[in-house]
């Protein structure tokens, strides 16, 4: 194995922490052909150049900065079913049997994960375990109800209800009344991750260029995707460029808003301090609209995610409001250093749900994952893949998802946004 790349990559715990090299991944020069252009170096992007070449497609995948940049390098690792909505706005917009339908697939993008995992032995650190948390009476209702709904409905069964001792048992706070325990979730090393299906990729014989942003697509038959430093001709396009995508693709602009998400690591904690926190090491989310997430990397860190910006600017007091919320959870770690700060940029739908579609015959994009993309995105790089190949039904199954773009226009997009956001940061304190 090569020397991992870290060109462009942010400063964060995963970047230190990078266990996969990648082959060369030089800048694209001068015009090449290829059956499949790919744009995106995340875990989208090399999903889908994967599962083409290893169909006997030509792929070449274009990043413009380094694989692994955006969120999938960068994300708290959180991988379980489902989607960033509830799974009743999908049955509202297209009915309970595509629900259905949507849902299972959801819990295949968990398995594809494991699957790729072990197939190619990417040192990721994947563990299981999961912990839906409430954090006021209002949460509890709405968790049972849910858990109900999904056996009633979704023949799911996956998730037991945890209170007083039992809840304590898996993670060592007073600040939740309740939480639903889900088996079939998990955690992993995002960048690793994603390192790992770029070197898959790799040896499948894509070639990748880091350093070679889209500028323009050429639409026809076959396309044509320019960079600064060349080009690429391609019987399809696969659009993977989520919250990093820009004004490439006009007829997706609107369709997503940006938002920040921040993330820091503790130092290495004690085997009793990761006992007194997380005793069987699972991953943890509350029910807020505004959530904040947590687990403990393999080295018994916390590495703890939540606050939001989507102005691009960080939130004042940040550093004090997130010290202060693992202070009040966990008062055992008083005294534990903060090792790592660092943020990075989601795309988020304004339904929630992940807005997958085809443009014209040969163009294809998923994007929108609204912070639950890390199992999903790799299930929409082989659902693009199975779509160029012919198979398309089950792609066609998610780009029915009705989306709206966020309304405002250029000016007030943002601001909208904001105030919407602030309703529901007001909601979550009642």
């Amino acid at each position: 194995m090569g020397t991992a790349t870290t060109l462009d990559i942010p400063a964060s715990y995963y970047r230190d922490t990078v266990a996969v090299g990648l082959d060369a991944c030089p800048p694209l020069q001068g015009d090449r052909r290829a059956d499949v252009c790919v744009i995106g170096g995340g875990v989208t992007g090399c999903s889908a150049a994967l599962h083409l070449a290893e169909r006997g497609y030509s792929v070449r995948l274009l990043e413009a900065r380094a694989v692994g940049h955006g969120a999938s390098g960068r994300s708290g690792g959180q991988i379980l079913p489902g989607l960033g909505t509830d799974i009743a706005t999908v049955e509202r917009a297209l009915g309970r049997e595509r629900a259905r339908s949507i849902w299972e697939m959801s819990r295949e993008a968990v398995r594809l994960t494991a699957g790729l995992v072990k197939r190619h032995a990417i040192p990721c650190d994947l563990a299981w375990g999961f912990l839906h948390a409430a954090v006021k009476p209002r949460h509890v209702r709405e968790l049972q109800a849910f858990q109900e709904r999904m056996a009633r409905d979704y023949d799911y069964s996956d998730m037991r209800w945890l209170e007083g001792p039992a809840l304590r048992e898996r993670v060592v706070t007073d600040a939740y009344p309740g939480a639903l325990y889900e088996g079939e979730g998990g955690h992993l090393h995002p960048l690793n991750y994603t390192l790992g299906l770029a070197h898959a990729a790799q040896r499948a014989g894509v070639v990748i260029h880091e350093g070679s942003a889209a500028r323009k697509i050429r639409r026809g038959q076959p396309a044509r995707v320019e960079t600064d430093g060349g080009s690429v001709t391609a019987d399809f396009v696969v659009v993977a460029g989520n919250a990093y995508l820009g004004g490439l693709v006009p007829e997706l602009k609107g369709r997503t808003m940006r938002a920040a998400n921040y993330m820091v690591a503790t130092a290495p904690l004690s085997e009793a301090q990761a006992a007194s926190v997380l005793p069987c090491n699972d991953a943890l989310a509350d029910a807020n609209f505004v959530l904040d997430y947590y687990r403990l990397s393999a080295d018994r860190r916390l590495i703890y995610g939540g606050e939001v910006s989507y102005d691009g600017r960080e939130p004042r007091g940040l550093r004090e409001r997130m010290d202060a919320k693992i202070a009040r959870l966990f008062p055992v770690l008083e005294g534990v250093a903060i090792d790592y700060r660092w943020g990075g940029d989601v795309a988020i739908t304004l339904n929630r749900a992940p807005d997958f579609g085809r443009i014209g015959h040969n163009l294809y994009y998923a994007q929108g994952y609204s912070g639950h993309g890390m199992a999903l995105a790799g299930l929409a790089g082989q659902l693009m893949s199975d779509a160029i190949v012919g198979q398309s039904e089950r792609f066609d199954l998610f780009a029915a998802m009705p989306h709206r773009r966020f309304p405002g226009g250029d000016r007030l997009r943002t601001p909208l946004l904001v105030l919407a956001t602030t309703f529901y940061k007001l909601r979550d304190r009642l």
